[in-house]
């Protein structure tokens, strides 16, 4: 059981102890909820710690020791417990993935705070704001999966959601005096679908930045390379950028060196890489260099329908009428329409409310605040600033 530095908190490592956690959330309505992870550290990143809160206490659990922790599946899943986390995004995915977790009735107070128009949503910088209380980030980056934890981590863990809850009750009421709390929910249920990404048959440089700049034998050599690097760091179970970074696989491709000499006047790679990987890299280069012509792989483009004058003039006015609008609900004029939703929006051309609705990338609450005015911008009824013409 690790030492409790200095927050009230239950170390949950045991089925007992699980059992008697479960026990106390029969009649909880709000659950905060945070994951601690050590993708720094190893190949597949997982799952360390899952922290919650209620408003009495702070359980941290143990998912490492613990091996199976089906029982909290119907906790998660239960739409009567508001689940409140601080970018989601990375949690609900991970979830899914280790323990086939699925979030109903989320809450995220990141989310929330863009709603707002807070610009700096960090949960330190929030919590900061509206608590003055500095959250500790030295363990941010420290491997948690390091068994037994020290205490001042399990202490940083708690902390981080020591105040979710009182914060997502903040947050909630501003949302209510500024009418925008159905907004926050729709963009939390679709949040909430999230997945990871797990296709393996997606050649790896079509995730690679700058991969489309290359030609064919580059994308080849490159692949190689790719490939060498993800089957290297699963041996080593080390991280990809461990074995060797991004910019370095940019630089060996760019120059392509076939021999020892070459690859050391490359400049790609540390005295300790060279060393360790350096004939790996040179046989991984080569088979790119070897790939028959008609093997050669093609990087995929995605033909953007040329667009008429017409619609063009559609997207500049709803641009014009977004910015307008962002700026008088002072928050970021992407959550008010995004770039594929205005070229949609452009290009179905709309007559009525109802046409709006049935764009799929369209959301339900942006048909309902921003529809009338929409129709109108496209009809040329309203003026570039979001004003209706006189």
């Amino acid at each position: 059981m690790p030492r409790k530095p200095n927050i009230n908190y239950e170390f949950v490592d045991t089925p007992e102890g699980l059992d008697r956690l479960v026990n106390t959330f029969d009649s909880r309505e709000l659950l905060a909820i945070d994951l601690e992870a050590d993708s720094m550290f190893h190949f597949q990143d997982r799952v360390c710690l899952i922290q919650l809160a209620t408003r009495q206490q702070i359980f941290i659990i143990d998912p490492i020791r613990l091996e199976c922790i089906d029982r909290l599946k119907p906790y998660f899943n239960d739409n009567r417990i508001r689940k409140v986390f601080h970018g989601a995004d990375y949690d609900i995915r991970s979830l899914f993935r280790d323990f086939d977790i699925v979030i109903h009735n989320l809450f995220d107070t990141e989310l929330a705070c863009r709603f707002l128009g807070i610009q700096q949503s960090g949960l330190d910088a929030v919590i900061q704001s509206f608590f003055q209380v500095k959250l500790e980030k030295k363990y941010q980056k420290k491997d948690w999966s390091r068994r037994p934890l020290p205490g001042d981590m399990i202490n940083y863990a708690a902390k981080d959601v020591q105040y979710l809850l009182r914060l997502a009750e903040i947050l909630e009421e501003k949302l209510i005096q500024k009418n925008r709390l159905s907004w926050v929910e729709e963009e939390c249920r679709l949040l909430s679908k999230v997945r990871p990404n797990t296709n393996p048959d997606v050649p790896l440089y079509q995730n690679f930045r700058g991969a489309g700049k290359l030609n064919s034998r580059e994308l080849a050599i490159l692949e190689e390379v790719l490939l060498w690097r993800r089957e290297t760091a699963r041996k080593k179970d080390r991280p990809l950028f461990k074995i060797i970074g991004n910019q370095h696989i940019q630089k060996l491709v760019h120059k392509k060196p076939r021999s020892k000499e070459e690859l050391v006047e490359s400049k790609s790679l540390s005295s300790k890489q060279l060393h360790m990987f350096g004939h790996q890299l040179l046989e991984a280069i080569e088979r790119g260099y070897n790939m028959p012509e008609d093997r050669l792989p093609v990087y995929p483009r995605r033909r953007t329908p040329r667009i008429s004058e017409a619609t063009s003039r559609k997207v500049r006015k709803l641009k014009n009428w977004k910015e307008a609008k962002a700026k008088k609900l002072s928050i970021d004029p992407a959550l008010v329409l995004n770039k594929t939703q205005i070229v949609e929006i452009a290009k179905t051309r709309p007559v009525n409310v109802q046409d709006l609705s049935r764009i799929n990338a369209i959301k339900a609450w942006q048909v309902r605040e921003f529809g009338d005015e929409i129709i109108r911008c496209l009809n040329g009824s309203q003026d570039s600033r979001g004003r209706g013409a006189k």
